[in-house]
């Protein structure tokens, strides 16, 4: 690819928030402490789109529910934004509580959730069920309930993923804050931190932010869990260096974000191939040159891009004949892109 248990908790909205907003997590605590051997397997993909190491591109940034500005079909004008950790309830299970009560603490390491209840330590399946607020982008809230939890396996065993739904306040139903490109209830993978959904918006579109009391379901087919699955884990490193920013620089490829202002410039289904200097990513096409891509979107870009036309940002990147040199990695390059 040039690109490769007793307790639940309901979260609504894209992100999640330290329980209660108390004390801050203890250094043990702290994400992506750990580092991960990242054997992944050049031109790798889960989501099923991988071709010889080449991999197909979205538009999206989350899934459709979560940015679409609707979250059941009705227009309803509350994108999901972030889910807190603070307010994550427990129901009543082995004596330890009666009705629902807060947990005290939640924390993520990798995306598989911990916790704290009168002095027990909580993690992975013990979140079945448990609720969380989310929080919408029309400032409101939404009840956010954990349906199912699959833990991750083999290489990539630090990747768990949940069935999450959302409380509908009209008429008290649950809806899957996730579909697929059928409308079936889609998995998301639980991600450290917020993202700004907004397009156009200079310096700010398609940023993410490091909030400690926030998280993101990050629907599966989506820019934020396709970039995991290419091995950029923002909560691992190799070889020392922190994948933190090579998945927001992935996110930004994958959606062909050029000015780095949360606008795509591409439409799904097209071939991308990306590939780095730290070997997550091998090269292995031969195909034309597309863009060199950090945090901020496109460092330069050439006119063989996705968008099939001439593209003009504001400010930089310039467009250029010549770009993608390997030495570009020594001076702030973190990916590659190529098309055919």
């Amino acid at each position: 690819m040039r690109a490769s248990g007793w307790c639940r908790v309901v979260v609504a909205a894209v992100g999640v928030v330290a329980c209660g907003g108390e004390a801050p997590v203890s250094q043990e605590e702290q994400l992506g402490q750990a580092e991960a051997a990242l054997g992944v397997r050049n031109g790798s993909n889960l989501n099923g789109s991988n071709l010889n190491g080449s991999n197909l591109n979205g538009s999206n940034l989350n899934g459709s529910n979560l940015n679409g500005g609707e979250l059941n079909g009705q227009g309803l004008a509350r994108m999901l934004v972030s889910v807190n950790y603070a307010g994550a309830k427990l129901n009543q299970k082995d004596g330890f509580a009666r009705g629902e009560v807060r947990l005290d603490r939640v924390w993520l390491q990798g995306s598989v959730f911990h916790g704290r209840f009168r002095g027990r330590h909580l993690s992975g399946l013990d979140f079945e069920q448990v609720r969380f607020k989310g929080n919408l982008g029309n400032g409101g809230q939404v009840e956010l309930r954990v349906d199912s939890i699959t833990p991750g396996s083999g290489e990539n065993r630090d990747v768990w993923t949940y069935q999450v739904s959302y409380r509908e306040p009209a008429d008290g139903r649950w809806y899957p804050i996730c579909r697929d490109t059928s409308g079936q209830p889609a998995e998301a993978i639980a991600v450290a931190g917020r993202w700004d959904y907004r397009q156009g918006v200079p310096g700010q579109g398609g940023a993410k932010y490091d909030d400690s009391r926030t998280f993101t379901f990050a629907c599966e087919g989506a820019a934020i869990a396709k970039c995991i699955h290419f091995g950029y884990k923002p909560w691992a490193s190799v070889n020392g260096v922190s994948l933190a920013a090579h998945h927001q620089a992935c996110t930004r490829l994958i959606r062909a974000d050029y000015c780095g202002d949360g606008t795509s410039h591409t439409v799904n289904g097209q071939w991308v191939n990306l590939y780095d200097a730290v070997g997550v990513q091998r090269d292995t096409e031969n195909w034309a040159v597309e863009a060199e891509w950090d945090t901020e979107g496109a460092r330069c870009f050439t006119d063989h891009n996705r968008a099939r036309a001439p593209v003009s940002c504001p400010s930089t990147p310039v467009r250029q004949t010549q770009c993608g040199s390997e030495a570009s990695f020594s001076t702030g390059t973190l990916i590659h892109s190529e098309t055919p």
